[in-house]
């Protein structure tokens, strides 16, 4: 690295220096870290305090990173380097450090903001480290508004001599020098924890393919002692194999959910192989899930989640993305998940509850939209018959779509009154999913009604995109993560039968569109061209009108007591108020 040490005050370097370390036990820090480039060159850290609504940042250098005259850290909605906020840090041809809040146009060209809102900067050269920091909300036009959930952070650098900053492309820089990540900035301060029985759950000197994107799955079988005696997973985090920080995108384990003496086959391979046995598929219930940049999830003190136990199966399957764009075939891995167990069972069970839309083929996307919603509703019925009185506590929540997900949230009515959402990232993207623990456990009571809402991006589809199981199918589920377990384990909804059946006469009737009625539902969303804004408007009333089909299932698939078919739609009588924007006390607003 080239930049310049700025002196400024030796105690203020110091105080910058001793406060990125500072503990994070406190109830308003928080903190994580990810690399940013593929080589695991450049490692991004950050503390989050959340009395003062500010994060600060620090970048560190490796030795084997090039050397450089300007670099660029920032944020974007998508990852995209044009129209991108930045905070730049670049030396002049004179040897002279400059740092500056900038923004990028639609062609990736830097204009400086008129309001500087990077703050702190400095450039620690025998550290090799960048430090600055930002308010979560400027209330500057021109920034990025840092919000809880899917943060894509982008960083571009250069060797460039410079004059001025004015007019500098973060965008025509080479592919290997640019490039962003997926992270949740605004972390939950940590907890302590107390100790537990460590169970790796790894890949094993694996040769990782030399694909662009891996998905590997390995069926691992759990140690006696797991099986012989159920036990509570307390915490887990990842276990990286060092100098693989870039390679590794997310890991999940799942646990085999069959019959307790069924044998799975020790299954090692990719994902989505013809060779991958039928069985394996069974292994679909998350127990555990990291994404990169996220840090140790622990559980309540008071609760765990079961794991093993004479009753259960004794399979689990580790799935690990590997992220590999510059197509190296000498990658060699044994990363995966660490999971601290514990004999001594804690005094509520955790579980996990489905809210959202049913896995099936009553729900479709139309093809060439920005942002097309659907809703699946949790209904206080249901909640009524499904929840013990004292109510059930939410901690944790992993929101999941397909491809085409961009967004998802999940509102919480009382009565009729919205409450504070449950789980909300504008930001989504199913290539970054994590069980994400909440930053205030919420109560649910019985008749409390949750409505998940996804938003779908399909611009660069002509067909509709169908509900259902695979990977080009679509879904919008949240893993709603609690105590104590009860029998309520899927409250989802789609549309009416009787509901659907009208909407595909009409289509035949009045559009000429070829429906089968004796064809299942894909086949008739299929057959409807093209795709114009009046279908799509229509369809989108269809869904926010219809009567809806719930399903309320225990955890033995079975369904609670019941008619839950053609029922209506909650309404949200006292919708919750937006929260005014909490601005830093020196900022005047430039625009209206």
């Amino acid at each position: 690295m080239k930049l310049k040490c700025i002196v400024t005050i030796f105690f203020t370097l110091i105080y910058y220096h001793y406060s990125f370390k500072i503990d994070t036990k406190s109830d308003q820090l928080a903190g994580s870290e990810s690399v940013l480039d593929p080589k695991g060159e450049i490692t991004l850290k950050w503390r989050v305090d959340y009395s003062a609504r500010k994060i600060r940042f620090c970048l560190e250098f490796s030795k084997e990173a090039p050397s450089i005259n300007w670099f660029a850290l920032g944020f974007s909605d998508r990852g995209d380097l044009e129209n991108s906020d930045v905070c730049l840090v670049w030396s002049d041809y004179t040897g002279q450090d400059h740092f500056e809040d900038m923004h990028a146009d639609d062609n990736g060209r830097l204009i400086r903001d008129i309001h500087q809102n990077c703050e702190g900067f400095y450039v620690d050269l025998k550290s090799r480290s960048v430090v600055f920091e930002r308010d979560f909300d400027t209330c500057d036009d021109d920034d990025y508004l840092i919000e809880d959930g899917t943060v894509h952070v982008i960083w571009a650098r250069g060797i460039d001599k410079l004059f001025s900053s004015k007019g500098l492309c973060i965008s025509c820089t080479a592919p290997h020098d640019h490039g962003f990540i997926r992270v949740r900035l605004l972390t939950p301060p940590s907890s302590p924890q107390q100790p537990g029985r460590k169970l790796r759950i790894t890949n094993n000197k694996l040769k990782v393919p030399g694909g662009d994107t891996t998905y590997w799955c390995k069926v691992v079988k759990l140690p006696d002692y797991v099986t012989e005696k159920e036990h509570h997973i307390i915490k887990f985090e990842s276990t990286i194999t060092k100098g693989n920080e870039g390679l590794v995108h997310h890991m999940e384990v799942f646990y085999c959910d069959a019959d307790p003496n069924k044998e799975i086959p020790l299954y090692e391979g990719s994902c989505f192989s013809d060779a991958r046995p039928e069985s394996t598929k069974l292994c679909s219930k998350v127990k555990a899930a990291w994404a990169m940049g996220a840090p140790p999830f622990s559980y309540p003190p008071e609760a765990g989640l079961p794991l093993g136990g004479p009753g259960a199966n004794k399979y689990v399957m580790l799935e690990v993305h590997y992220n590999n764009p510059e197509l190296r075939n000498d990658w060699v891995d044994s990363s995966g998940i660490m999971v601290h167990i514990t004999a001594n069972k804690r005094k509520y069970d955790a579980a996990i509850m489905e809210l959202g839309l049913e896995y099936t083929d009553k729900m479709a996307i139309p093809g060439g939209q920005a942002a097309f919603p659907l809703t699946g509703y949790c209904i206080p019925q249901c909640t009524g018959v499904g929840l013990p009185e004292e109510g059930i506590i939410v901690f944790g929540s992993q929101l999941h779509t397909h491809l085409t997900g961009a967004a998802v949230w999940t509102r919480h009515v009382r009565r009729g009154v919205e409450l504070p959402m449950l789980n909300r990232d504008v930001h989504y993207s199913t290539h970054f999913q994590e069980i994400r623990i909440l930053h205030r456990p919420v109560k649910v009571l019985p008749g409390d009604y949750l409505e998940t809402t996804c938003i779908y991006n399909t611009k660069d589809k002509t067909n509709a995109t169908i509900g259902g199981h695979a990977i080009t199918d679509e879904m919008c589920v949240n893993y709603m993560h609690y105590y104590p377990a009860t029998e309520l384990e899927v409250c989802k909804s789609a549309i009416s039968n009787a509901a659907l059946e009208d909407y595909f006469k009409f289509e035949k009737r009045w559009d000429n569109i070829s429906i089968d009625f004796a064809a299942p539902p894909r086949a008739n969303y299929l057959a409807i061209a093209p795709w114009t804004p009046l279908r799509a408007k229509a369809l989108h009333m269809l869904y926010t009108e219809s009567p809806i089909s719930m399903q309320c299932n225990k955890s033995d698939g079975n369904r609670f007591q019941g008619d839950w078919e053609g029922i209506s739609v909650p309404k949200i009588k006292l919708p919750l108020l937006e929260k005014p924007r909490m601005c830093p006390d020196t900022y005047t607003p430039i625009r209206n």
